[in-house]
C-alpha cells in the first residue's frame, strides 16, 4: 500500500478512535451495537476498535446487571465501560506568545493545567526547557507519576513534517524552524512524544469532542497571529504530502499589498491575522492596543476595530469559498484568537462565501464558531495521544505498579 493511502487509514482509525472513547466516556457503560448508532460506525468497525482498546488495557466488559441468559441457552448482553484511569496523557500547546500544558486522563479530561506567556521571540531551546519545567509542574499538580504517562502530544503553530517532525519554515515562530521537535522534547522528558500543527490539532479536537462531533468532512479555521486551516476529509485528518496541507494563511490576496513573514507580497495574513489588524489600528488607538482590547472594544461599539474584524471576516471568506467549493465540507470551524468577535467575523465570513463559493457548497457548508476556544489546541494534543495508546500500556503500567 502506498504510504500516504497507508497514512490516511491510519488517521481515519485514529478519530474513529477517538469517537468510540468518547461515546464509552459519555455513557459509563455501553453495548457495543449502541457504540455503533451513537457513532454512525459499522459494527465491525466498532468490534475492531474496542478489541484494540481491550488488548490496550483500556476497556472492560461485564454482564448487563440484572441480565439473565436467554430462552435458547443464548449469552446475556455485554455492557463495555472504559477505564480512564489506566494511565495519563500530556499536553503541550505551543502559541505565538503562550506555552500551556495539561495532563489528562486516557479519556482526556482534563486533570491539571497550566499556562505560561512567551516572548514571541524566545528560540526552541528556551521554549522547550520551558514546556519540559511547565509539565513536571503540571503532573505534579495532578498527582500523577511519570510512569503512568503514555506520552505527550505537542502543537506548533506551523507546518510539521510527519516523518521527522521537522518544524517547517513558514512557522511564526522563527526561532524553531527547522527542529526535530518530537525528538527534542523525548530528550528532555523521556516519554513518546508526537508534534503536529496547531490547526490540525484544533480540528482533531473540535471533530472528537466539539463542534464537529458528527461531521465526517469538516474545515477548522484558526485565526490568530497566523492562519490556518485543518481539514477533517471522510473522517481522516488530511495533512498534505509534505505536511503542508491548509496553509491558508499564505494565500495571496493582494499581489500590491504588504511583504509578508513567508517572504511573498499580499498574502491573506497581512490583512486578516490578529497581528495585522492590532498592528493597523495601533495608529489610532495607541501602542499598548492588543487583541483582548480590540475584541473588547467592538464588543462595546467601537466603529474601527468592528469595521477592521468585518474586513477581515470578507477576506477570509473569499479564500474559504475557493477551499469549500473544492472540498464541499459539511461544515466550518472558526477557532482561535479572533474567533472571540462571534457573528461579528462569522458574518463576514458569511458574505464573502455566500458572493463567491457556488450556490450548493455554500448552502452545504454551514459555518459556525467552535466551542473548545483558547484549549482546543491542547485539547488536540491530548487526543492525539489517546488516540495512539498502544499495546505496550499494559506492560508499562504493571512496571509502574
Amino acid at each position: 500500500m502506498p504510504p500516504g493511502r497507508a497514512g490516511s487509514l491510519e488517521s481515519l482509525r485514529r478519530l474513529n478512535r477517538l469517537r468510540v472513547i468518547r461515546a464509552l466516556r459519555d455513557e459509563g457503560q455501553i453495548s457495543r451495537a449502541d457504540i455503533a448508532r451513537r457513532t454512525g460506525l459499522s459494527r465491525s468497525t466498532v468490534s475492531s476498535l474496542v478489541a484494540d482498546l481491550q488488548a490496550d488495557g483500556l476497556v472492560v466488559e461485564r454482564p448487563e446487571p440484572g441480565s439473565a441468559y436467554g430462552a435458547q441457552g443464548g449469552r446475556p448482553p455485554i455492557l463495555l465501560s472504559f477505564d480512564a484511569s489506566a494511565g495519563a496523557a500530556v499536553g503541550v500547546d505551543f502559541g505565538h506568545s503562550h506555552l500551556r500544558v495539561a495532563v489528562s486522563d486516557l479519556a482526556s479530561t482534563i486533570l491539571a493545567e497550566r499556562t505560561r506567556p512567551l516572548d514571541t521571540d524566545h528560540d526552541a531551546t528556551e521554549g522547550l526547557e520551558m514546556a519540559a519545567e511547565l509539565v513536571v509542574e503540571t503532573l505534579a499538580d495532578a498527582g500523577v507519576e511519570r510512569e503512568l504517562v503514555i506520552g505527550a502530544g505537542m502543537g506548533l503553530p506551523g507546518p510539521v513534517d510527519q516523518g521527522e517532525g521537522t518544524v517547517g519554515s513558514s512557522a511564526i515562530l522563527p526561532g524553531w524552524i527547522g527542529m526535530t521537535a518530537a525528538a527534542e522534547l523525548r530528550k528532555r522528558l523521556d516519554i513518546p512524544v508526537m508534534v503536529d500543527n496547531d490547526a490540525n490539532l484544533g480540528a482533531l479536537a473540535e471533530a472528537a469532542f466539539g463542534a464537529g462531533r458528527d461531521a465526517g468532512d469538516l474545515v477548522y479555521l484558526k485565526v490568530s497571529s497566523g492562519i490556518g486551516a485543518g481539514l477533517i476529509l471522510n473522517g481522516r485528518l488530511y495533512r498534505g504530502s509534505a505536511g503542508l496541507a491548509g496553509e491558508l494563511g499564505h494565500v495571496l490576496v493582494d499581489p500590491d499589498g504588504v511583504v509578508c513573514r513567508c517572504g511573498n507580497r499580499g498574502c491573506l495574513e497581512t490583512v486578516a491575522a490578529t497581528s495585522a489588524l492590532v498592528d493597523r489600528l495601533r495608529s489610532t488607538h495607541g501602542e499598548d492596543l492588543t487583541v483582548a482590547r480590540m475584541l473588547e472594544a467592538a464588543r462595546e461599539g467601537d466603529a474601527a476595530c468592528r469595521a477592521a474584524i468585518e474586513d477581515a471576516g470578507r477576506a477570509l471568506g473569499r479564500v474559504v469559498a475557493t477551499l469549500l467549493n473544492v472540498l464541499n465540507p459539511e461544515l466550518l470551524i472558526v477557532g482561535g484568537e479572533l474567533a472571540g468577535a462571534g457573528d461579528l467575523l462569522l458574518d463576514g465570513i458569511r458574505e464573502s462565501v455566500a458572493r463567491a463559493a457556488l450556490p450548493e457548497t455554500s448552502r452545504a457548508a454551514q459555518i459556525v464558531a467552535g466551542v473548545l476556544g483558547e484549549r482546543a489546541q491542547v485539547l488536540g494534543a491530548l487526543a492525539l495521544v489517546v488516540s495512539e495508546a498502544d499495546r505496550s500500556l499494559p506492560t508499562k503500567l504493571a512496571l509502574a505498579g
